[in-house]
């Protein structure tokens, strides 16, 4: 009796194919186990259904005949089956074998090594100085008087810096010299991470600025002090651009040697999509606690960045329709935004989370666990919206995202 073939990987991207050259199914991993793309072509698509664990290679030959009206699919079905295991797509020892290695060897290197430089912002250092003088000086308004005081956060987008830049501006702009020797608690979105799990590390994280250090007395006292929600050297940390993005804009403002505390923070999908409070996780309720108490221990000496986006809409975000930044239905979405910023800048941490919870977040705030943290951490905060944006990350899909300052 053949054997069920392995389980087609959940956890990977899939797409129209981006050739017209070569149309199909585009797939790829955005865990970066494995760096292989494919395309599979309009014929072959409907044979990944067999790979569910449950189907065999008979079943797929079955399949292909019925999709090729010939006998002769032996070989197209090994082809395929072995394309799929090599790439890493496949629920078998080859994907252990890539996901293990990577995983050890991010454990083992003893910096976080720049996942985006050379796409997403210059590779090269004078290149990216010169690019980040421009983001924070072009038509850059003066900051309020008094805006800087009592400033002890600001969030910022992790949207490609070329299409946010405007807003990452508003919020950096507000730093002053005295903010140079605080250790920045950057709390970013988990993209990849588990549900109501933070992610440490204690590398330093390297750009092509230089290497900002990790305060490792901080990471190790979240680490004991935080249970169970706590991810130690968390791979995703290793491809993931939440944290890094606000780096370059950190050192770029404070200098290349500053000193961070990165924390990815996974979603609070289980609160949105069954009820109840992040909070009434234990583990969560113990990790939150637990920052909130090296916040109350810390006091002055550090200092807050929220690296988060706000809703996501349109077909690359498998919605049934396309949108266009501040036009139809995303001048609603705008309204809704709106809403849910009012209750972040005014700590009312219980609203926020209703209005996230509606309709189960059907703005797809990636940054609403953050957010939702943040609150928790610092009832008395006061925020203040330095600007809002929409940018169409697509022709069909839009990214709204903020600058904010919050004081106390």
């Amino acid at each position: 009796m053949s054997q069920p073939l392995p389980r087609l990987r959940l956890t990977l991207d899939f797409m129209p194919s981006p050739s017209p050259e070569n149309p199909g199914l585009f797939m790829r991993d955005p865990y970066k186990f494995s760096d292989a793309m494919l395309i599979v072509p309009p014929l072959l698509v409907e044979c990944l259904r067999c790979f569910d664990g449950t189907q065999t290679e008979l079943d797929l030959r079955a399949v292909l005949v019925r999709l090729s009206n010939s006998l002769e699919v032996e070989q197209i079905a090994r082809h395929l089956m072995e394309t799929l295991s090599t790439a890493g797509f496949l629920e078998d020892e080859a994907f252990e074998h890539m996901r293990d290695g990577k995983r050890q060897g991010f454990a083992a290197c003893p910096v976080r090594e720049p996942a985006h430089a050379g796409s997403a912002y210059p590779g090269d250092a004078a290149e990216l100085r010169e690019t980040m003088q421009g983001y924070m000086t072009a038509d850059a308004p003066a900051a309020p008087d008094g805006a800087g005081d009592n400033l002890f956060a600001i969030a910022a987008p992790h949207v490609s810096p070329e299409g946010g830049w405007q807003s990452y501006q508003s919020a950096y702009r507000m730093l002053r010299p005295e903010h140079r020797d605080r250790t920045f608690v950057i709390l970013a979105t988990s993209h990849y991470g588990e549900p109501d799990k933070f992610g440490l590390t204690r590398k330093p994280f390297r750009t092509p600025l230089g290497d900002c250090e990790t305060d490792t007395r901080l990471v190790d006292w979240l680490a004991q002090r935080g249970g169970r929600a706590v991810e130690m050297e968390d791979y995703c940390h290793s491809f993931e651009h939440t944290v890094e993005f606000q780096t370059i804009f950190l050192q770029h403002t404070m200098g290349p040697q500053v000193r961070i505390l990165p924390i990815l923070c996974g979603s609070y999908a289980r609160s949105i999509y069954q009820g109840g409070m992040p909070e009434d996780s234990d583990q969560v309720k113990r990790f939150v606690d637990a920052l909130a108490e090296l916040r109350d221990r810390e006091g002055d000496r550090l200092f807050f960045v929220l690296g988060v986006d706000m809703a996501h809409m349109g077909a690359r975000y498998r919605d049934p329709f396309e949108c266009a930044a501040n036009q139809g239905r995303m001048t609603e979405v705008g309204a809704r935004d709106a809403q849910r910023i009012e209750c972040i800048n005014a700590a009312d941490a219980a609203a926020f989370w209703d209005l996230v919870q509606q309709n189960r977040d059907d703005l797809k705030w990636c940054g609403s666990a953050p957010f939702y943290t943040f609150l928790k951490i610092a009832p008395k905060a006061r925020g203040r919206l330095l600007r809002y944006e929409q940018w169409n990350i697509d022709e069909a899909s839009v990214v709204s995202f903020a600058g904010m300052a919050f004081t106390e």
